[in-house]
């Protein structure tokens, strides 16, 4: 165990994941939270094979498992005629391809299982009403400075405060994000107000024209979540304003009666307008790294925001095990992350543009190209971020290096 704790900035997923991957390498850590209680906004995440993989690392696999809803495939509707362009199924075949389920969850309760489990473990320290906003290293430390005034010392720095993280100020020094012009509208609806003939236990996105529809059912079937997405050029960042009904419905008029009948359920609607980054070649500054949407903030379209985080903490905790030389072991975690992430990053955008948004021939091509593909076709298309191919095998290589094995 080293004299000097880890210090993280964000008490988010990425935070607590990395907390734990670094806690169970035998490193103490403090984590440093703005707000003044730790906790997640927002409501369902999708979560790939690759999240459970990260679970079963960071020790929480039981947990996650226990709390997660299980869908039975991803669906791809088209929302101008309301026929059914594809359906891949999440079955046994699926799970034995990629060795994990697909599952989708209340972010709530995702962070609460970290949470729990890094309230329950000795070497780490939570503090919130605590925001890092600079820092100065030497050779041997890393010294953050707290909003308060107070200054707080330990052998590295990881900076997972999100979107519009201190920390990447100073790494990266990139000014504000690049604000992407789609506008998300979310809510959450209980089951018995979901249209009953749209209770798909499914990932179901509907695609339209400068727009789509996203919903799945939440906490034991008890909800359905509700995203909804409008490419209306709009301008400035927004983060979580309540809005009416009737300016969400505004941007779907054009769309089949089937897929609004969704919207028309929806209640108590919030906005965001999405923002991400360009892909950087750099996020590490001797002993400090960047992490999760500090690091490469992404749209949703490939639904990998919180996937990239965990991977992030199993790659980072890997890297900085309890004998590493910080600085070797922080260049090292960014080699393994970059280019990944940076693929998530930019196929994101793709997605959004030439899969969700597109109409006419455009739409049509879409269609067609997507419905000749099987199920066999996807899963060689998507095993580079679900196989073995992806992190794992990166993480299992620098655990052999390092002579040791996460338990």
């Amino acid at each position: 165990m080293t004299a000097q704790p880890v210090l993280i900035a964000g008490g988010g997923i990425g935070g607590l994941a990395t907390a734990m991957g670094l806690a169970r390498m035998g490193r103490r850590c403090v984590v440093l939270e703005k707000a003044s209680r730790l906790g997640e906004i927002g409501a369902g995440i999708q979560l790939g094979p690759n999240a459970f993989h990260a679970f079963d690392y960071l020790g929480v696999g039981d947990a996650a498992r226990a709390m997660a809803v299980y869908i039975d495939s991803l669906r791809l509707m088209d929302a101008i005629s309301g026929d059914e362009i594809i359906r891949i199924p999440l079955d046994d075949a699926f799970r034995t391809r990629f060795r994990n389920p697909y599952a989708v969850v209340h972010r709530g309760d995702l962070h609460g299982v970290f949470l729990k489990s890094c309230m329950a473990h000795d070497l780490i320290e939570l503090r919130t009403s605590a925001e890092v906003v600079d820092y100065v290293q030497d050779a041997s430390s890393v010294t953050a400075s707290l909003g308060d005034g107070e200054r707080i010392t330990g052998a590295a720095l990881i900076g997972a405060d999100g979107l519009w993280s201190n920390i990447r100020k100073r790494v990266v020094n990139d000014g504000p994000p690049r604000v992407s012009g789609h506008t998300t509208y979310r809510s959450v609806i209980p089951t018995q107000d979901m249209p009953e003939d749209l209770r798909w236990n499914a990932a179901t996105l509907w695609a339209g024209p400068k727009c789509h529809i996203v919903h799945y059912p939440l906490s034991g079937w008890k909800v359905f979540n509700l995203v909804v997405t409008y490419h209306n050029d709009a301008a400035e960042p927004v983060a979580g304003k309540p809005v009416s009904h009737e300016e969400v419905r505004r941007g779907f008029e054009h769309v089949h009666e089937q897929a609004r009948r969704i919207i028309d359920r929806g209640s108590d609607w919030k906005l965001w307008v999405l923002c991400d980054r360009d892909p950087v070649n750099n996020w590490v500054d001797g002993r400090v790294a960047l992490l999760g949407d500090a690091a490469h903030p992404m749209l949703q379209y490939f639904a990998q925001g919180a996937c990239m985080a965990m991977e992030d903490a199993v790659a980072l905790s890997a890297c900085l095990d309890g004998h590493a030389e910080i600085e070797a072991a922080m260049q090292r975690y960014q080699s393994m992350r970059r280019l990944r992430t940076a693929r998530v990053q930019l196929q994101s955008r793709e997605i959004g543009q030439h899969v969700y948004h597109p109409a006419g021939a455009h739409a049509d091509l879409r269609n067609a190209v997507m419905r000749a593909k099987t199920p066999e076709d996807w899963y060689n298309t998507i095993d580079w971020l679900y196989g073995s191919s992806g992190l794992e095998g990166a993480v299992s290589a620098e655990t052999r290096r390092a002579g040791m094995v996460a338990t």
